[in-house]
């Protein structure tokens, strides 16, 4: 399933109250954006009971029921997990990875609110969830008869709906403060091969980690952490971010000449952070053109291009990640600047080839 249109879940409240009260919806999405606690908050927000069913271990039985003979006939009874008197949200859990059996028996629940003679309680409300095949998750093709039933809803990351809820939510300070600064990191494309990737739901399991350890988490248990719930890119930035909290070292100490570059072989993790905090100032405070340049203009550019030398002698991987360009191969930093840099230190360009 393609998304057209995306929303954030800010959006999701607003539009179930509207969608999901009149007809089943299938909310789709990457795993650990926030399904599935989407769904059951925004049924307590109704005072419904929310009932999950999940798709990959169900059997087409435990939908329909098992027969009972009555008065010489056969009668399905349904499960009393769905059979219920009072309304309640059914949701629908990865239902697109059901097998096709159980998806069949999903049609009459799902557009009709019945299976046999038992009928969904007037007020209860359907909705399914799932992950789509491009995120590498387990998902079958979903017939047309049951994607003509659903109202489909696709959902997306949100840097700014997830630190709102996580300043409420207890979500751990130095989590909270380093996805502040680097938003894009809250999120990765679930990778092709068996490893930690980042997701909200990642990022809430390395805060539960980190206040079972408290005060006395020492660097390389942070590691095995950061590195066991994360993209690695993303785990060595927060080692890094804790570091630069730890220590004395930070950015604006190094650019004022306060502090150096740290050299230590342990930590690199922290030279990468700092690195990747430089270059985000330097995007944000040099010109994009050098012509009518302010004085403080003309002393940044030269500051900056003294640290990058003191950077190369420490690490020319670590100082050509200042100026390279974004994912699309697009230059993140002026032309200018990139010009200059090159002529004075040649040697950043060439490792860039």
């Amino acid at each position: 399933m393609q998304a057209a249109v995306t929303v954030t879940p800010a959006r999701i409240p607003d539009l179930l109250l509207g969608l999901a009260t009149v007809r089943p919806v299938f909310l789709w999405g990457a795993p650990g954006i926030g399904k599935s606690s989407l769904v059951r908050n925004f049924a307590e927000s109704l005072g419904l009971e929310c009932v999950s069913l999940l798709g990959t271990q169900l059997a087409p039985e435990d939908l329909i029921g098992v027969p009972q003979i009555r008065d010489g006939r056969s009668v399905f009874c349904p499960p009393e997990t769905i059979a219920r008197d009072e309304p309640y949200c059914l949701f629908l859990d990865e239902l697109n990875a059901a097998t096709p059996d159980v998806q069949k028996a999903f049609y009459s629940l799902i557009l009709d609110r019945r299976i046999g003679s038992y009928e969904l309680p007037e007020g209860s409300i359907v909705i399914g969830a799932g992950n789509r095949a491009t995120d590498n998750a387990l998902a079958r093709p979903i017939a047309s008869a049951l994607v003509n039933r659903l109202a489909h809803v696709h959902l997306e990351a949100s840097a700014a709906d997830w630190l709102t809820w996580a300043a409420s939510n207890g979500i751990h300070s130095w989590i909270v403060d380093h996805l502040t600064d680097r938003p894009d990191h809250l999120w990765s494309k679930p990778p092709k091969t068996e490893e930690p990737f980042s997701t909200p739901r990642s990022w809430h399991l390395l805060s539960d980690a980190l206040y079972s350890f408290g005060r006395d988490l020492d660097e390389e248990t942070l590691k095995v952490l950061a590195h066991g719930t994360l993209t690695p890119a993303h785990a060595t930035a927060f080692c890094g971010y804790v570091k630069v909290v730890r220590s004395r070292y930070g950015i604006d100490a190094i650019v004022k000449g306060d502090a150096r570059w740290p050299n230590r072989p342990e930590d690199r993790d922290l030279l990468y952070y700092l690195a990747d905090s430089f270059r985000g100032r330097l995007v944000k405070e040099l010109p994009a053109s050098r012509e009518h340049m302010s004085a403080n203009g003309r002393q940044t550019a030269y500051r900056a291009k003294s640290l990058l030398v003191q950077l190369a002698e420490i690490s020319v991987e670590v100082a050509q990640t200042v100026i390279a360009s974004d994912s699309d191969g697009n230059p993140v930093l002026p032309s200018w600047f990139l010009v200059e840099a090159a002529r004075d230190m040649p040697r950043l360009v060439e490792a860039r080839r």
